[in-house]
């Protein structure tokens, strides 16, 4: 079995260690990368270059970036491993995640799929250049998903009451969108056509939040935009 070394002694770092049952601690960022056959770096997205350049000819080495190519690693032999999911701590659960992976080598690669499979994720390919529309998704899917919400509640407290009502229905239309799609899942005034409500939620946000009108006014129109598509194949 090939001898695993984590560099990084960080959250991510920590909780592969724990989670792939690693016998010896994260290394700092000056490890060689002496007695492993594999080495990943579980460093800064910034630091990632300086880390591989100081890992000696030999082991396969790889890092834990959504959004850096694999040109960072050269010379090396090199694989990208990441965990599309969020690491809080050493003991986060990768079981039933997504990972990314990609290699220089058939063999790289081979690597990267296989330690997703032990850490319980499913791999899925990426190439160096879609990193960036990917990396982009999944901030939109998962930041950007909290920035919204947080929109919701601060219109809602102009009302008295607390998101937690909220909690129910949003939980809702993303198992909903997880099962079928955008256009299926969309419901609501504009999904039914009834402009009229969509301006009576305008005007009640310019005069509680207007601060909320431009996202409120970007939204509706990419809404309207989803709506088409449903009709479009109806």
């Amino acid at each position: 079995m090939s001898v695993v070394a984590i560099v990084g002694r960080g959250r991510v770092g920590n909780a592969l260690t724990t989670a792939l049952g690693l016998t010896s601690p994260p290394h700092g960022r000056g490890f060689d990368g002496a007695g492993a056959d594999v080495v990943i770096l579980a460093v800064p997205d910034g630091e990632i270059a300086a880390a591989a350049r100081l890992v000696h000819a030999g082991p396969l080495v790889g890092h834990c970036s959504g959004l850096t190519g694999l040109d960072v690693l050269a010379p090396h032999e090199a694989f990208g491993l990441h965990p599309l999911m969020t690491i809080t701590g050493e003991s986060a659960q990768f079981t039933g995640a997504a990972a990314a992976v990609e290699g220089t080598t058939d063999r790289a690669l081979h690597t990267a799929r296989d330690l997703a499979r032990r850490l319980g994720m499913t791999p899925f390919d990426i190439r160096s250049e879609d990193r960036p529309a990917y990396h982009a998704a999944a901030s939109v899917a998962a930041n950007y998903l909290v920035t919204l919400e947080d929109a919701a509640e601060t219109l809602l407290a102009t009302t008295g009451n607390d998101r937690q009502i909220l909690v129910p229905l949003v939980r809702a239309a993303v198992e909903t969108w997880a099962s079928s799609g955008g256009p299926a899942a969309l419901t609501g005034p504009i999904a039914r056509g009834d402009e009229q409500t969509v301006a009576m939620q305008r005007r009640a946000i310019a005069e509680r939040c207007p601060d909320l009108l431009a996202l409120f006014d970007v939204l509706a129109d990419r809404t309207r935009a989803v709506a088409a598509r449903r009709a479009a194949r109806s």
